[in-house]
């Protein structure tokens, strides 16, 4: 403790973001030289594999190779979302695999009971092994993304994000989580997790960070294996056997360098490559994982979907997988040359099954076929991708298991957040949370005291749960929509009462009778991928409600209990000086019992159980120190990896400096990027319009609008608190738009802006050329100042309204400098 206590005492410089992750890119590349993308596999481990090659599986795959058609074997190259194909599609196009997409579901309804799931993968699995030609027949199988529990079917057990999991270094535990999992994905006949993520993470900024159980190559590496054997079973042991699903290890290969960008570019050695990044691969390999996800991402700018040197040479070659590669989310169409529905490219470097949601697929399926038979994929690279395709059915029992719903663990829904694996996730939850202070020990709760739980993620299951929970993003969720879930605040009150005390809950904290300590729940709200990349590590830099929370029980002399939710460590100084205690609870799943157990002590008032996380990132001294890995030279963190207390060492905090150093904390000039609305507004709806999300560059990074027609009905941007757009409008900047229309309009569209006065502008001529092409329109501020506009107290600047039918995709919504030629104030 004693230097843990006196890193919190260092002096608060830090290193500036360029050089904190020297090592990390040092030697990436000579001065002026190019860096290499091409691996060399010599410089790769042999790995010590435990599934060997089976001769008997060999001669069966080759019996049915040597009986399928061309037609036959590009069509286990292709998975397709559930959202663009039917059952019927595959009576006659037999694909190798379906999956649910994050926001897939049966009948388009997240919400749909997991009978349903069985029941549409039962439609989908007679489809495909309905054939009377006399070929093989080859059951399709069903990848779903079950990162932190079987996430996407209500009910289930949402165990800690990964970043909590890598707190606890229980290995052991990880095994048993996995196969938890595992038994409860089965229960709805879905055979395949894309899962887990190894990703070695070393920008915090990046928005998958909480899927990353560390920074730390050796946590990731101790890990990997047993999240396999879990899903898997063991091999020699378990393996396949009822209950188990087939597992995914992902995002081959870097992708947590990125610099905090989805999809960005790895820029770093191949020593790098292999010693930081490839950790999860050593022994998630070596326990028998069947596939491998290639990343969206690249490495020192080439895609690595498009890498042969790594598929092919590392992966396959030097490493020895044997199983198969998975695109990621039609990632395919990024390699150069190559779009959504044509990529022999990516299939030639190694890539074995192309991951495909759209309206194209079978596009993809026909040119897939013509490069076969044209020999621009060559027959034995056909050959091997559809051999490794089956024998991972092979090996998985796919062409024994028989229908989905006759399968040993299929409809078994008891499963579904069962005791069992409640109390796993309880476990996991007690075990991750880290203690960052306790001045005072005002901690561990005692049950006796007025005990007053505020904060908005203090009954919110789904903020704790975070993103990947029943939606891919994690949003528009409530309560009900765990049924097995419990909330934190749940979770104290039941521990009070048992105790013999009572608590209460008041989410904004105003009370009657003034508490003896209050325990406050925040933090982020919930996002996954593309939508929670940041600019900087500093907590909520718009919205400084949890901060005046915390300070109004310190003011009224109030101990204050921080619980702080979050994706990641960020850069919370003036919420760790407003609080006497703060526990890093990271997104702890359905089992707010979890932190209850630790933080409420027993009727005796001794601790139930004392806290044992320990970071598994390192904690921000300033909201810039968004690479900060202990690796890297200059490491001056606030706490560092491994850092946690406990009630048995306790250590005092000392205020700390909550100095902002000058860097834009957020885009000032975007109002929708990246598939989200800017922090600090919401989008309005209004009148007979329907808004879904659809995919531009990512997975559903854009809004779609369906104006009805028949009566006036608006879209808009409405700010939380006014903005002044001044001196844009000074600036002769524009509004821009980048959008798609769907369906040509039939009365006037107008574009508007409210700030004081309401301006609207005709656009109908501009959304009246042609239909599916991406356009972007410019509109001057200067229009909207014009009508009248008070650009300094602008509180909706961005309105679309008409009384027509329209159908228009945005994705995206920017303030900034027109392009090169004449704007006008809008076109009628």
């Amino acid at each position: 403790m004693a230097l843990l206590h006196r890193l919190m005492l260092l002096a608060t410089a830090s290193l500036l973001a360029g050089g904190a992750g020297a090592q990390e890119t040092a030697g990436a590349a000579a001065a002026g030289a190019t860096p290499s993308a091409v691996a060399h596999p010599e410089k790769w481990p042999k790995l010590p594999l435990k599934l060997r090659r089976d001769s008997r599986v060999e001669a069966r795959i080759d019996a049915m190779l040597s009986r399928m058609s061309v037609e036959d074997k590009v069509g286990q190259l292709l998975q397709v979302d559930i959202a663009s194909i039917t059952p019927a599609d595959l009576e006659t196009y037999k694909l190798g695999s379906i999956l649910n997409g994050g926001n897939s579901a049966p009948n388009n309804d997240e919400f749909a009971p997991p009978s349903q799931w069985l029941k549409l993968f039962d439609a989908y699995w007679d489809a495909s092994v309905k054939r009377s030609d006399g070929r093989p027949v080859v059951p399709l199988i069903w990848g779903t993304d079950a990162v932190h529990g079987a996430n996407n079917i209500v009910g289930a057990t949402l165990f800690p994000h990964n970043i909590g999991l890598g707190a606890m270094r229980d290995p052991d535990l990880i095994q048993r989580i996995g196969a938890a999992t595992a038994a409860e994905t089965a229960a709805t006949g879905i055979d395949w997790s894309f899962a887990p993520t190894v990703a070695v993470v070393q920008d915090d900024r990046w928005g998958r960070t909480y899927e990353s159980y560390s920074e730390d190559p050796a946590i990731v590496e101790s890990y990997a294996g047993k999240m396999v054997e879990g899903i898997q079973g063991t091999v020699g042991g378990d393996f396949m056997k009822p209950g188990h699903v087939i597992s995914s290890i992902k995002h081959f290969l870097g992708d947590g360098g990125t610099g905090g960008r989805d999809q960005g570019d790895t820029r770093v050695t191949e020593d790098v490559l292999r010693d930081v990044h490839a950790a999860g691969y050593r022994s998630g390999l070596v326990a028998g994982a069947l596939t491998v996800m290639p990343s969206f991402s690249s490495w020192n700018g080439t895609k690595m979907t498009g890498n042969k040197s790594l598929l092919t040479g590392v992966l396959k070659e030097r490493l020895g997988f044997e199983g198969f590669t998975i695109g990621d989310w039609n990632a395919h169409g990024q390699v150069p040359g190559c779009t959504n529905e044509d990529c022999a490219a990516a299939i030639n470097a190694g890539l074995d099954m192309f991951m495909y949601s759209g309206p194209g697929w079978k596009q993809l399926y026909a040119n897939t076929l013509r490069e076969a038979k044209d020999g621009t994929i060559p027959a034995a690279r056909l050959d091997d991708a559809v051999r490794r395709i089956l024998r991972v059915k092979v090996l998985a029992g796919t062409f024994e298991a028989g229908r989905p719903s006759t399968r040993p663990f299929s409809g078994r829904f008891a499963l579904l957040g069962s005791p069992e694996h409640r109390a796993i996730a309880r476990q996991a939850v007690r075990q991750s949370l880290v203690l960052l202070k306790n001045n005072g020990g005002v901690l561990p709760l005692k049950p006796g005291a007025n005990i007053l739980v505020a904060g908005r993620g203090a009954d919110d299951i789904g903020q704790q749960a975070g993103g990947w929970s029943i939606t891919w993003q994690g949003t528009g969720v409530t309560n009900a929509s765990f049924p097995n879930g419990q909330s934190i605040w749940s979770g104290i009150d039941e521990a009070v009462r048992a105790g013999g005390g009572k608590a209460t809950l008041a989410i904004d904290g105003r009370y009657a009778a003034k508490p003896d300590v209050a325990v406050v729940v925040f933090g982020e709200t919930p996002y996954a991928e593309f939508t929670g990349d940041r600019p900087t590590l500093e907590y909520s830099p718009d919205d400084k409600s949890d901060l005046a929370l915390l300070k109004r029980f310190k003011a009224a002399g109030v101990p204050v209990v921080a619980v702080f939710l979050s994706g990641r460590p960020m850069w919370v100084n003036p919420e760790l000086n407003a609080a006497d205690a703060f526990v890093a609870a990271f997104l702890p799943g359905t089992e707010g019992g979890g932190v209850a157990d630790v933080l409420v002590a027993g009727a005796d008032g001794r601790a139930r159980h004392d806290f044992r996380g320990r970071l598994s990132f390192s904690w921000p001294r300033r909201l810039d120190q968004f690479v900060l890995n202990r690796r890297d030279a200059g490491y001056d963190p606030l706490f560092p990896i491994g850092y946690g207390l406990t009630y048995a060492r306790a250590a005092t905090v000392p205020p700390l400096s909550e100095a902002r150093p000058a860097v834009s904390a957020s885009d000032q000039n975007a109002l929708f990027v990246r598939g989200r609305i800017v922090a600090g507004a919401r989008l309005d709806v209004a009148g007979p319009v329907q808004q879904t999300r659809v995919d531009r560059a990512a997975q559903e990074d854009s809004l779609r609008f369906a104006f009805a027609g028949g009566g006036a009905a608006s879209a808009a941007i409405e700010q939380a608190r006014a903005i002044d757009l001044t001196r844009e409008a000074n600036g002769q900047l524009s509004l821009l738009i980048d959008y798609r229309v769907t369906a040509a309009p039939t009365g006037a569209v107008m574009l508007g802006m409210e700030g004081g006065k309401r301006a609207d502008v005709p656009i109908t001529g501009l959304v009246k050329g042609p239909i599916g092409a991406w356009r972007q329109l410019a509109l001057p501020l200067r229009c909207f100042a014009d009508g009248g506009v008070a650009m300094d107290k602008v509180t909706k600047p961005w309105i679309l309204a008409t009384e027509g039918r329209l159908g228009l995709d945005i994705s995206s919504i920017r303030i900034a400098s027109a392009p090169p030629g004449p704007v006008s104030c809008g076109m009628r």
